[in-house]
């Protein structure tokens, strides 16, 4: 037997309400936070006598999945359930964002949930599948079955409809960067900006440098850097948003502007604090590409274990091709 939840917008969240209620056939509460089970599905599933599944460690197939619970900080997962249809649920509270900012609709996504923004809901339950893709140019068709008279285009006419579906491309191309810019590299451009201020103001600079500089300044603390950020039980926790990534390395930039850490390490160090990035995203990546339910369970541990393969040999070879790259003229 099944129930109806109400599914709540938390504090600074976005979207909603959602009714969840599964179906027999469409009964999977899928989590894609990388932390096995969170709390918020497994509070779902109860409430709804649904099933709750780890996205991480089992695939399942779209049609099966009543709603997805992400922890994306605004990159892509917010955004590719919605864009397939599926009910989606975000426990950080962010909006309309990411290159998929477009399919994230309030009738199918909400933001910023906590345990206490689900209740079971008593009213109807509407049957109709949630539907977010793009919006359909507005064409005249004709009749099923009906002919026209095909008529020729002379080459000034040809020429006018080709010219003017090649401006139209272009111009929508403009709108899309320049709506990709202001929702997505701007914010981040700022983030840094007040980052790096706070650093240098505070005093947390010169205490970073003490503690990182015997890590990040030597080969062998990159390489340490990188196994711990490559290791599969942590770098799915460590990749939402690539914050850590982020964060760490505008520390260690700072750190190399003032001298503390010497300059050839900046290649080698961007790959050293990067083995997480996109370890959050690696079953849905699976899923965009419609692989089999049995390959996403085998893919996603042999993703994350070959982390830590990878992750030591990009430092090393950038190590190898930084070697003499800042020498003195």
């Amino acid at each position: 037997m099944y129930h109806a939840v109400k599914i709540s917008k938390g504090t600074s969240g976005w979207g909603g309400p959602l009714v969840i209620k599964p179906t027999e056939g469409k009964d999977k509460i899928m989590s894609v936070t990388g932390g096995g089970i969170d709390p918020v599905t497994r509070k779902i599933a109860e409430m709804t006598g649904g099933v709750a599944v780890d996205g991480f460690s089992k695939g399942v197939p779209d049609e099966e999945v009543a709603v997805v619970i992400v922890d994306c900080g605004g990159t892509a997962r917010c955004g590719v359930y919605p864009k397939k249809g599926i009910y989606t649920v975000n426990l950080t509270p962010v909006g309309q964002s990411g290159p998929l900012a477009k399919f994230i609709k309030e009738d199918i996504y909400v933001s910023g949930v906590k345990e206490n923004n689900i209740e079971l809901y008593e009213g109807e339950v509407s049957e109709k599948t949630p539907v977010a893709t793009e919006p359909v140019k507005a064409e005249t068709k004709q009749a099923a079955g009906a002919q026209t008279p095909e008529k020729k285009s002379g080459f000034l006419t040809r020429l006018g409809k080709g010219t003017g579906k090649v401006v139209g491309d272009l111009y929508q191309a403009g709108r899309d960067t320049i709506d990709t810019v202001i929702r997505n590299i701007l914010p981040f451009i700022a983030f840094v900006t007040m980052l790096i201020g706070i650093i240098t103001k505070s005093g947390i600079g010169d205490f970073i440098a003490n503690t990182i500089s015997p890590f990040a300044g030597t080969l062998p603390g990159l390489l340490g850097i990188s196994i711990v950020c490559g290791l599969p039980f942590l770098s799915p926790l460590l990749g939402p948003g690539a914050v850590i990534a982020q964060v760490v390395g505008v520390l260690v930039g700072v750190e190399i502007g003032k001298g503390t850490i010497p300059p050839q390490y900046a290649l080698p160090a961007l790959f050293a604090i990067d083995p997480q990035v996109g370890c959050d995203f690696v079953p849905v990546g699976l899923s965009l590409g419609e692989a089999e339910p049995e390959t996403i369970e085998l893919g996603v541990p042999a993703v994350l274990f070959s982390r830590l393969i990878t992750g030591p040999l990009a430092v090393i070879i950038a190590f190898l091709f930084s070697i003499g790259l800042y020498a003195a003229k």
